[in-house]
């Protein structure tokens, strides 16, 4: 495989789940031998959960300046971050896109309701409708916000619903799946491929390829790769298989982002 490998979403101890110190996951990619990396930690704002989403911006855009500068002759650093998208907090992301230079953004849904589906409670409350008021949700926030550059893990609620009896495929909730699509289209957003379902278990990535597909076939031209690991272990996760599938479905390319504007890196398999 000659393309340039790039993980556009990786997690270090700066994010409330992750103990990871950002030099390991830097080791490790350069031990991969990847071009670049862009570190996207967690900002969810004004959320109630077991773990601090709050992500302390100032002394985490600080840290990761420096180490930009420290590796920039070895590894190209990029600087991102994950913000979680809800409807009241409009404002707050615009404000904070304002204030700093990331390279990239990434847009995530985690909370419905005040509920992450990482826990039971999600599941207890939406039951059947697990998979639907999360698609419902999200397709509200990419709505009301701008301020991001690719949605990320549209399908998310599927790495946690198989416990609790419930499927998922694309075909279920087309739907409600296919409004999603076309606004991040409408809105020029590029669409995250996640391969942190792969990671954790399940079959596909997140979106599925049949939803990736579908972005594709209304229109939307911009993927980003990216393996959402908050340890090494799992940065890059099988994105030679997934680079491979993303070819199949007709990307020639996927984009990585540079103070906010995309950059092509062609797939050559």
């Amino acid at each position: 495989m000659n393309t340039k490998l790039y993980d556009s979403h990786l997690h270090t101890s700066f994010s409330g789940d992750s103990e990871t110190p950002p030099e390991e996951q830097i080791a490790r990619a350069a031990e991969k031998g990847f071009a670049g990396i862009c570190f996207t930690d967690h900002d969810d704002h004004d959320v109630v959960s077991e773990v601090d989403f709050d992500l302390d911006v100032p002394a985490y855009f600080k840290k990761m300046q420096e180490l930009k500068d420290k590796y920039a002759n070895s590894l190209d650093i990029r600087i991102g971050i994950e913000s979680g998208l809800q409807t009241g907090t409009v404002g707050y992301q615009h404000e904070l896109v304002k204030e700093y230079n990331f390279d990239y953004v990434i847009g995530s849904v985690h909370f419905v309701g005040g509920l992450d589906p990482y826990y039971p409670e999600y599941f207890r409350k939406y039951g059947k409708k697990s998979y639907l008021s999360f698609f419902e949700c999200t397709l509200e926030c990419v709505k009301a916000h701008d301020d991001f550059d690719a949605l990320g893990h549209l399908d998310y609620i599927a790495r946690y619903g198989g416990p609790y009896g419930l499927t998922y495929s694309y075909e279920q909730y087309r739907e409600a799946v296919d409004p999603i699509l076309e606004v991040l289209i409408r809105k020029n957003k590029a669409l995250e491929c996640n391969t942190g379902g792969l990671s954790r278990g399940l079959s596909f990535p997140n979106p599925s390829f049949d939803v990736i597909r579908r972005y594709r076939e209304l229109g939307g031209r911009m993927v980003t790769l990216g393996s959402d690991a908050h340890s090494p272990e799992t940065l890059g996760c099988e994105f030679e298989k997934t680079l491979a599938a993303l070819k199949e479905i007709g990307f020639d390319e996927y984009v990585i982002y540079r103070n906010r504007r995309p950059e092509p890196i062609k797939i050559d398999l």
